[in-house]
C-alpha cells in the first residue's frame, strides 16, 4: 500500500504540472488568429453628453494614447461639420490600458490551486482510508474507553422499555464518571490541606 500511494502521488504531481504548463503556454502565447487582437489591451473611451437633439453616447475604440480624442474615437460623427468642435469639447475622453496576459496568468494560478485542493480532497477521501493502518497505541485506549462505557452502563439502572447503549445514556455515564473524578480530586485536595495545616 505505501508504494501504491507514493506512485499515485507522483503520477498526480506529474499530471497536474503538465496540464498547468500546457494551459499556461496556451494562454500566454497568442494564437495566429489572435495576434492582431493585442490592441484590445488598450482603448480610448469617450463619454459624450446629449447635445441639442442628439442623445448622449459612449464611444470605445482601440487607438494609441496620442490619438485618444474625440476626432479619432467618435465615429460616425453625429453632428454636421460646423458643430464638430463644440460637440467634441463636451466629450470627455480617457485612455485605458490593461494586461490580458496578467489576467489570464492570475486565473490559471487560481484554477490550479483550486484543482490541486480538489485532487488532495479526492486523495484523502478515496485513497487515504485504504492506506492508513490502525495505530497500535490508540486501539487499546479506545478499547478501554469502550469497556468503561459498558461497565458504567451495566451499573447504571436502565429504565424499562428503553434501549440500552443509546447516546443519551453514554453521555449520562460519562457525566457520572466525571463527577466521581471531581469528588475524588476534591477529597484528596482537602485531605492534603488538613495534613499540611
Amino acid at each position: 500500500f505505501p508504494q501504491a500511494s507514493t506512485m499515485f502521488a507522483q503520477c498526480t504531481r506529474r499530471c497536474v504540472s503538465s496540464v498547468l504548463l500546457i494551459a499556461l503556454l496556451s494562454c500566454i502565447l497568442p494564437h495566429p488568429a489572435q495576434a492582431s487582437k493585442s490592441s484590445e489591451d488598450i482603448r480610448c473611451k469617450c463619454i459624450c453628453p446629449p447635445y441639442r437633439n442628439i442623445s448622449g453616447h459612449i464611444y470605445n475604440k482601440n487607438v494609441s494614447q496620442k490619438d485618444c480624442n474625440c476626432l479619432h474615437v467618435v465615429e460616425p460623427m453625429p453632428v454636421p461639420g460646423n458643430d464638430v468642435e463644440a460637440y467634441c469639447l463636451l466629450c470627455e475622453c480617457k485612455y485605458e490600458e490593461r494586461s490580458t496576459t496578467t489576467i489570464k496568468v492570475i486565473i490559471i494560478i487560481y484554477l490550479s490551486v483550486v484543482g490541486a485542493l480538489l485532487l488532495y480532497m479526492a486523495f484523502l477521501v478515496l485513497v487515504d482510508p485504504l492506506i492508513r493502518k490502525p495505530d497500535a497505541y490508540t486501539q487499546p485506549l479506545h478499547n478501554e474507553e469502550e469497556n468503561e462505557d459498558a461497565r458504567s452502563l451495566a451499573t447504571a439502572p436502565t429504565p424499562s422499555g428503553a434501549r440500552a447503549n443509546t447516546v443519551l445514556e453514554r453521555v449520562e455515564g460519562a457525566q457520572q464518571r466525571w463527577k466521581r473524578q471531581v469528588q475524588e480530586q476534591r477529597k484528596t485536595v482537602f485531605d492534603r490541606h488538613k495534613m499540611l495545616s
